[in-house]
């Protein structure tokens, strides 16, 4: 059994309750994480950054206790803490994707989007990744989209020449259809980084999803990115989705515009080959 001393003070300062272990966990790239065994038997998780981007975990807390208020919709972690240096959320055990776990999450995630939002955006910026989310509000989807998920990452892929002139006029292109290609609804409660990795499968078939980046918005867009990425058992997933919130017909043809916006970030996070990717997919819509 361990103890990181200087973590266990921050966290028995924000919980009020004593620190037993600590242990590193692995698998995030932004934050340092860790397990913590709590005098009370319950067992958390505890992320930290060091000189943390202003507001960086709040927003985070405040997006999982928004997702949190939809009676029957997509379980998030329990926000135990948070401060302008760490999150403390209760532990999520995780085991094997199935196919009943799927199904619940389809069905609760189609809650979560039903349950709506009151603009195209959200009250407050926030976070994708490490990378600043524009939120402020825009009148209808088409704008929003364009005006604060493509071009201002556009814009900073192109100067740091992590996506080629070319491939960005084509992705501003398509981008500018969202009118024409996307079929008209109200705006949805959007996870807003819903790839697989923020998706865990817990016990008892309870999914829980993880790090929103969660605004208003069109709710094709958390099914494009759990398609782009991929997700384990995801059939199981759309076909209960649709159980409870059918989508508009050729949805699975249309992902492509929305999955333009991960990639893109992922340009300005990772460069490599995911500007062409995005070119690629933005060439169908223009």
């Amino acid at each position: 059994m361990t103890r990181q001393p200087a973590v266990a003070g921050r966290a028995e300062q924000l919980l009020g309750s004593s620190v037993i272990s600590t242990a590193p966990v692995a698998g995030g790239d932004i934050s340092t994480a860790v397990k913590l065994r709590l005098s009370s038997g319950r067992t958390a998780f505890l992320k930290t950054l060091t000189q943390a981007p202003p507001s960086f975990f709040e927003r985070e807390a405040a997006g999982l206790r928004w997702l949190a208020e939809v009676e029957d919709g997509v379980a998030t972690p329990e926000v135990l803490a948070v401060d302008s240096d760490c999150l403390i959320l209760g532990w999520v055990e995780t085991t094997r994707p199935g196919q009943d776990a799927a199904a619940a999450f389809g069905r609760a995630l189609a809650r979560t989007h039903l349950a709506g939002a009151d603009v195209w955006g959200a009250d407050h910026d926030g976070y994708i990744g490490r990378l600043p989310l524009g939120n402020q509000p825009l009148p209808t989807w088409a704008e929003f989209y364009l005006e604060r998920r493509i071009t201002p990452y556009l814009r900073v892929a192109v100067d740091k020449n992590l996506v080629a002139a070319d491939d960005a006029g084509v992705i501003e292109r398509a981008a500018a259809r969202v009118a024409e290609i996307v079929p008209d609804e109200p705006a949805a409660r959007l996870h807003g980084d819903l790839w697989n990795g923020n998706v865990l499968w817990g016990q008892e078939d309870r999914v829980v999803v993880i790090d929103p980046a969660a605004y208003g918005g069109h709710r094709e867009v958390d099914l494009a990115m759990l398609t782009l990425f991929g997700l384990p058992q995801l059939p199981h997933v759309m076909a209960a989705y649709e159980e409870v919130a059918p989508l508009a017909d050729d949805w699975q043809e249309r992902l492509g515009i929305h999955q333009l916006f991960p990639l893109v970030v992922h340009a300005c996070l990772f460069g490599g080959g995911y500007g062409a990717r995005a070119a690629k997919i933005a060439q169908r819509f223009v």
